[in-house]
């Protein structure tokens, strides 16, 4: 049985036209995640290429999530803080209208819409509160395996802006990967005729490659995490959830560096 918002048949309804041809869809998806989290992928690989013919340890190395990009020049750099989170979602915009093109109904057929506000943020919490602590762990434990970089989720000046960025750097995040990752990718997958579990595996691996420039913890804990997500947006059909968890773990990331660096002892500042 296909699951919704899936199989090659999703979408359809009465006067619902059928999706194009196996080649248009393949060429597709391809060209979005090209324009993504594809590309993000293969600049991740490289980055990690280069971390690891770079002299010392990965450890001692950093990478930086949230930097500036105009130091000491506050209004600019918001500016280029506020563009660059915008056009990070232009993908979004592509998706949701070729899922209209096929009279879909848009992003309402992976289940991001405001239908379900209260399963969405609930289970979206829960999700984030139990996958958030056992990356954290991950995390250390790679890092002093000395397998991963010194992660800083934020270097932004202090300014009043700081915190509403990293708020919506995070959503920005949250709704690009799990629109695309999930949503967008398990659906085209499934009209190619891709296997549920084909199709489970190209997803976490395609979100751990994107992690790749953290290291091998990023890597392996985005993938497993990738995985979890595919299998509850089977079960719930809906991306709603996912994007809440996203959104609140990295929000508690960014924000949550923001406010230990430097004052405790457990939290590497790179």
């Amino acid at each position: 049985m296909d699951v919704p918002g899936e199989g090659a048949g999703a979408g359809a309804g009465p006067g619902a036209s059928q999706p194009p041809g196996r080649s248009v869809l393949r060429s597709e998806t391809l060209i979005v995640l090209a324009l993504s989290v594809g590309a993000s992928a293969l600049s991740s690989l490289i980055s990690f290429i280069g971390s690891l013919t770079k002299p010392g340890g990965l450890k001692h190395q950093a990478a930086t999530l949230n930097a500036s990009h105009a130091p000491g020049r506050p209004w600019l750099d918001l500016a280029w803080q506020l563009f660059g989170i915008a056009t990070a979602l232009v993908p979004v915009a592509l998706v949701a209208h070729l899922l209209m093109r096929e009279r879909a109904g848009g992003l309402r057929a992976i289940g991001f819409d405001r239908q379900r506000p209260g399963f969405d943020l609930g289970r979206g919490t829960g999700l984030a509160a139990a996958i958030g602590g056992s990356g954290l762990l991950l995390y250390l434990g790679a890092r002093a395996a000395g397998v991963n970089l010194t992660v800083v989720p934020e270097a932004l000046p202090d300014v009043w802006w700081k915190i509403p960025v990293l708020i919506a750097s995070a959503v920005q995040n949250a709704v690009l990967e799990e629109v695309i990752v999930v949503g967008y990718l398990l659906r085209r997958l499934g009209q190619l005729g891709w296997t549920p579990m084909a199709a489970l595996v190209a997803s976490s691996l395609l979100r751990g490659s994107y992690h790749l420039y953290q290291g091998i913890g990023g890597f392996l804990g985005n993938m497993v995490m990738g995985a979890i997500f595919v299998l509850l947006y089977r079960r719930w059909h809906r991306v709603g959830p996912l994007v809440a968890a996203h959104a609140l773990i990295d929000t508690v990331a960014f924000v949550g560096y923001a406010a230990l660096a430097g004052r405790v002892g457990w939290l590497p500042t790179g």
